[in-house]
């Protein structure tokens, strides 16, 4: 395997770097020097063969070096770091074999089913530990002391210190999934606490589609002379997506939306908001114009964070409204559109947004609403893509013959989302469990405000 890899021991940062030409394209999971019993499940899950990630950092993994793994998204990244440590896990049995650490909590079940999925012949038991559920039933599965867990660092620092019994001492594995995500500010604490009680003798993966050369943030992962290995070799996008991108003014972003979803009327959407409260409102104005709209943000509960991806992905709702919680990592294969209705602050983060669709090789497409606001926000992104993107086209006078509909649904939304904080924050206060504005019928029923609208109306005629 040595011989299809060529090694540089003398880059700028002193780590070993592999190209993508070095890997010779047309091999087998086999040919990289998986198992039987693991190739076998990799044809289970219909990967035919790996993809460039996987094709260059497996064997490297395998040889024993620590690995910084460096490809857009959707290009397989789980796989390249699961099947080398399921492999370890197959000649060592060990339980709290591997840590993975991810930013987010949907990631983190994505994760955790395609380990099961890909270990559920050699009986690999995996362990999510992510916030928003239960601590005591978490508390309970880490009892039976699984091989694998995946977790956001949170909740894991919390077990450390609170949970009786459990330690990491013996861990051979930590994996950071979206890296920069880890190891910037947002999770500093954390994962200093965590580096801190795990073994300095492991393996250490790093993986992410956009990664931050700071070489202080990579020693803090605590890396020994790590091979990097990389499919690109600046941030990009998969070329199977058009992107596009439409300027309009402000107050007609909801009916150009409007005006998109009709003209693309049987694509499945993802469309990403930078707020909350935008998710909720964009969510309950589409329904009352009678899209099957799902909102999914952070501040919802656990439970319908995970019922609203469910609903998407199994087609029940054609569009997804979110923030930047499932900007990164979710795999969902049917997303045909994204739109950026709020651009990202951060240019990173367009890069993850538009990865939703496009992926594994299929073909996308992406929109960004560019207000008068948002030009120089927008001109980064172009710049840090390195290219110009094409403006989406469209004939106003067609998009604003909606502008009376549109209307009326946006008075309808702000009627329900004052409807739906009383009823879920009661007179100051939040109620105990409460997890925001999910998918229930009772949260999202248009129809419901109709009602209450005309009764209200009814009123004041009889005032008069």
């Amino acid at each position: 395997m040595e011989s299809d890899i060529r090694c540089n021991e003398t880059t700028s940062e002193g780590r070993n770097e592999i190209s993508a030409t070095d890997v010779d394209r047309d091999v087998s999971f086999r040919d990289l020097g998986i198992v039987d019993v693991l190739c076998e499940a990799c044809e289970q899950l219909k990967w035919k063969s790996p993809s460039k990630i996987q094709k260059e950092a497996i064997p490297v993994a395998l040889q024993g070096k620590d690995v910084i793994g460096l490809a857009e998204t959707g290009s397989g990244k789980t796989g390249a770091f699961a099947l080398p440590i399921l492999q370890a896990l197959l000649v060592n049995p060990q339980r709290y074999f591997a840590l993975i650490l991810t930013p987010t909590r949907e990631l983190a079940f994505q994760i955790s089913e395609q380990f099961e999925a890909l270990g559920s012949s050699i009986g690999v038991k995996c362990a999510v530990i992510v916030g928003g559920m239960d601590m005591m039933s978490q508390a309970l599965t880490l009892a039976k002391k699984p091989h694998i867990i995946i977790a956001t660092p949170g909740r894991l620092v919390d077990h450390l210190e609170n949970t009786k019994g459990f330690n990491l001492r013996a861990l051979k594995f930590l994996v950071m999934d979206e890296a920069d995500r880890i190891l910037n500010m947002d999770f500093e604490v954390e994962v200093d606490k965590i580096l801190k009680v795990i073994p300095r003798e492991r393996r250490t993966f790093l993986f992410s589609a956009t990664m931050t050369k700071k070489v202080q943030k990579l020693q803090r992962a605590s890396l020994k002379d790590p091979v990097k290995v990389e499919v690109s070799t600046k941030y990009q996008t998969v070329e199977k997506l058009q992107q596009y991108y439409i300027f309009i003014p402000l107050k007609f972003k909801d009916v150009y939306l409007v005006h998109i979803l009709n003209e693309m009327a049987g694509n499945s959407f993802m469309i990403f908001c930078s707020t909350c409260s935008n998710t909720v409102r964009t969510a309950l104005m589409l329904r009352s114009l009678g899209f099957t709209a799902v909102p999914l943000h952070g501040q919802m509960s656990q439970n319908k964070r995970l019922g609203a991806l469910t609903k998407f992905k199994a087609k029940n709702r054609s569009i997804l409204i979110s923030t930047d919680v499932a900007s990164r990592g979710l795999d969902i294969p049917h997303v045909d559109v994204v739109i950026n209705f709020d651009i990202p602050t951060h240019s990173k983060d367009y890069i993850h947004r538009v990865g939703r669709t496009a992926r594994a090789g299929r073909a996308g497409k992406s929109i960004t609403f560019v207000t008068q606001y948002d030009v120089e926000l927008y001109q980064r992104i172009e710049h840090l893509i390195g290219k110009q993107l094409p403006l989406y086209k469209t004939e106003e006078e067609e998009v604003m013959v909606l502008q009376e509909r549109v209307s009326e649904a946006q008075r309808v939304a702000k009627i329900e989302v004052k409807d739906i904080e009383t009823r879920t924050f009661g007179k100051g206060k939040r109620k105990k469990g409460g997890g925001g504005i999910g998918d229930d019928d009772d949260d999202v029923n248009s129809q419901g405000v109709r009602k209450r609208l005309k009764g209200r109306k009814k009123v004041n005629k009889y005032k008069k």
